[in-house]
């Protein structure tokens, strides 16, 4: 396999002591390799809650330390994760319509958000195959609770930023297979890309200063108060 795909770079610092602290717990090293990438893809899914980073070029170790994060992210520290345990991965970048995203976000921070939001899925390599996996942005307990809220759709569903045709059942569990849960809401497709450094290189989000500012230290803060309160209803 090309060293490309298991090299650290600066936001794949998987050399960090807290993320071989948490590898030498969890075994990870030890276990065969479809469990491997199965028990770190769900630590990943979660134990790393979907929530927002104060911005998309943060290394893993960062990521591990707010114990939160979105598609790009979370993607980061899953690559980060994968390659300190001898697992190839790359990153695929896209945009997604905004549609996707409301109900995470409301009022004026839906109103001032970009009409193509980026985003990003990992692709890992097991067993000889390659997978693309999406599934691991939104921790099981947030899609459970949106599902009860939304009980009555049992079929597609976009919004709250999931975007699936299958909402009661959507692919998020990997034993071997893709998984997705906003896919539905792709609109533009950068490809692939050997790590997310060299991919923030060449996309990132579009955002005004102003825009950047208003979103760092005031709009991620609302969105992530909306989404610990959608987790914690459980349709109640």
């Amino acid at each position: 396999m090309d060293k490309r795909y298991l090299s650290r770079t600066a936001m794949l610092d998987f050399d960090d002591p807290s993320i071989e602290r948490l590898i030498s717990e969890r075994g990870w090293r030890s276990m065969p390799e479809s469990v491997r990438v199965r028990s770190i893809y769900d630590f990943v899914r979660d134990e790393i809650l979907f929530g927002y980073n104060i911005d998309d070029d943060i290394p893993a170790s960062q990521v591990l330390r707010d114990g939160y994060g979105q598609c790009n992210t979370k993607g980061t520290l899953f690559m980060a994760l994968l390659r300190a345990c001898g697992i190839p991965c790359r990153v695929h970048g896209f945009t997604i319509d905004k549609k996707l995203q409301k109900g995470a976000m409301t009022g004026f921070v839906y109103r001032n958000a970009p009409d193509n939001v980026f985003h990003s899925w990992v692709e890992v390599c097991v067993e000889g195959n390659w997978y693309e996996l999406e599934g691991f942005i939104l921790d099981k307990l947030y899609i459970r609770s949106l599902q009860n809220i939304n009980s009555n759709c049992t079929g597609a569903f976009c919004g709250y930023v999931v975007a699936v045709t299958d909402f009661q059942n959507p692919l998020i569990d990997f034993n071997l297979n893709n998984t997705y849960i906003q896919s539905e809401g792709i609109n533009q497709d950068f490809g692939v890309f050997d790590s997310p450094d060299e991919m923030l290189k060449e996309h990132h989000q579009e955002l005004s200063l102003v825009k950047r500012f208003a979103y760092r230290y005031l709009g991620r803060h609302l969105m992530n108060r909306n989404v610990k309160s959608i987790r914690n209803s459980r349709g109640i």
